[in-house]
């Protein structure tokens, strides 16, 4: 019976710390900054698509630790800048990497 005890418990710490080690993305983020990022992306993209300026224009948004980079063409400057201040708008957002090309 303290046989079985003890390998249950080397078991269940193993598990533990297998559980542990699986929260974290490769690139050792957590699912909570992952989420963080989803959730500033999809915030960002819905203010593009809610902008009169910008609605009918393809614009791409990705984040990754705060950093939002947006790619895609717009027909002018003022457009680009446009998209760069939605995307600053968003709380959350540390910095806007403006990649957009103009048509």
């Amino acid at each position: 019976m303290q046989l079985s005890s003890r390998f249950f418990l080397v078991v269940l710490g193993v598990v533990m710390m297998l559980m542990l080690w699986g929260c974290q993305t490769p690139a050792g983020r957590s699912a909570g900054q992952v989420v963080d990022d989803a959730t500033i992306t999809t915030v960002v993209k819905t203010k593009i698509f809610d902008d009169k300026m910008l609605s009918g224009f393809a614009i791409s948004v990705a984040t990754f630790q705060g950093e939002v980079t947006l790619t895609g063409a717009v027909n002018s400057q003022k457009e680009k800048d446009q998209a760069t201040a939605v995307a600053k708008s968003v709380n959350g957002v540390k910095s806007v990497n403006n990649l957009i090309n103009l048509k």
